[in-house]
């Protein structure tokens, strides 16, 4: 059913208007066509209104400096077509299905609503990208990566994907590939055991990891399973020790990878074991060194955003005069190119008649999958037919200092483009 939303009255010649839902005040210029997915209606003086989820309580500190960004890119495009552009109360997504739900289900109540920025976990985006994609709504999350949220990369959609989403983090289908060149290639690996709790995000990336490195020759001879907010690690790790691995890619969450990392001293047989992480451990567990920890790449500072014309250096100098400390999150660039994305797509395709202003959410659509060539801080942006609008690139690092807490001020080790 066609959604048109009107917020105050505006003169308008109407075209006749035959669904039930549309027999009411509301109409469309006789010139501009109905959209088969709604048609947001801005009235004079109102403002755009897009919204932003991401988890902002238990781990926040990889949300919240996400939502700020949002704010930032916001206040750095302006208004558009003579239309502020509001996000409203940040909506927290928790990092859970049920946060997901709450938050999709708050957006799509809000009939002036256009888009959503988020959400910051693949869990929570599983939930919220069918609820969305039904009302017609677009999504760009800047730090979901699960494959099953777009494709495999050949052509098959994933298992969650729904139209309307799109990311600008890249498909942890190329992070699996990498951390599997980096393991067998630059390591010498051969065995290697995985952990993961079942979340879309954790169990999509350390299988990508697996196809990837036994194709190159290796062996995952164990994948353990645990369970989120588990405490006690130590049956899963004995169960990996009695394989004899000589490599573990633990994929959890912050919490669960601390007790993880602190846990395996207390298991014989692992005590050389090599650790492959991601860069969330560094939150929960920054005295746990010699382990090598995957995240995007990090080294475009000198990228320029086109719809802004903010370098990387200058959105994170910005940052910090702004909330007084470094971004918590590696995803912090990824987030503004979101924001941005969102509003030139916008732009491209709101129409102005008279002082009102019309967004067709099906052309808004169109417009992000056709996006081609966009200069964001994280480097050129291009959106395939599922949504994947990141770059495919990714770094890991070693941490082997305890007192170096930032994943940005890690070494490099390994650089992976697709």
């Amino acid at each position: 059913m066609t959604t048109i939303h009107r917020a105050k009255p505006v003169l308008l010649r109407c075209l006749p208007l035959l669904l039930p839902l549309l027999l009411t005040a509301a109409c469309i210029p006789q010139d501009l066509a109905v959209s088969p997915l709604g048609t947001v209606v801005v009235g004079p003086g109102e403002a755009i209104q897009i919204r932003s989820a991401e988890v902002l309580t238990g781990i926040g500190e990889l949300g919240i400096p996400r939502q700020r960004a949002v704010a930032m890119a916001l206040a750095d495009y302006g208004p558009i077509k003579g239309h502020a552009v509001s996000m409203g109360a940040g909506l927290d997504s928790l990092c859970t299905a049920q946060g997901g739900l709450g938050a999709a289900q708050t957006v799509v109540g809000d009939p002036r609503v256009v888009g959503l920025i988020g959400t910051s976990c693949s869990v929570a985006a599983a939930v919220a990208s069918p609820i969305l994609s039904e009302a017609g709504l677009v999504m760009i999350s800047s730090s979901n990566t699960s494959p099953s949220l777009t494709s495999d990369l050949r052509g098959n959609a994933g298992s969650n994907y729904y139209a309307g989403y799109y990311r600008t983090a890249s498909n942890d289908l190329h992070l699996g590939r990498a951390v599997a060149e980096f393991a067998y290639n630059e390591l010498g690996l051969r065995r290697m055991a995985t952990i993961h709790d079942g979340d879309p995000y954790t169990s999509g990336l350390t299988g990508a990891f697996a196809v990837e490195f036994e194709a190159l020759g290796g062996a995952v001879p164990v994948v353990a399973e645990v369970s989120r907010g588990e405490t006690e690690m130590v049956p899963a790790l004995t169960r990996i020790a009695a394989q004899s691995p000589e490599g573990l890619f633990f994929l959890l969450f912050p919490d669960e990878s601390a007790r993880v990392a602190r846990q395996i001293g207390q298991v014989d047989g692992l005590e050389e074991l090599t650790l492959i992480s991601s860069d969330s451990l560094l939150l929960a567990a920054p005295e746990v060194v010699d382990v090598y920890l995957t995240g995007p790449e990090l080294g475009f500072g000198n990228n320029v955003n086109q719809a802004t014309g903010r370098s990387g250096d200058e959105v994170l100098a910005a940052y910090v005069e702004r909330y007084g400390e470094g971004p918590t999150s590696a995803y912090l660039a990824h987030a503004y190119d979101a924001a941005t994305l969102l509003l030139h797509a916008i732009e491209e395709v709101a129409v102005v008649h008279g002082d009102a202003l019309y967004i067709d959410r099906a052309k808004l659509r169109q417009a992000l999958t056709n996006t081609t060539g966009f200069e964001g801080v994280i480097g050129v942006i291009s959106c395939d037919d599922f949504g994947d609008c990141g770059t495919g690139r990714a770094e890991i690092r070693h941490h082997t200092d305890p007192t170096v807490t930032e994943f940005a001020d890690l070494p490099v080790v390994y650089r992976f483009s697709r």
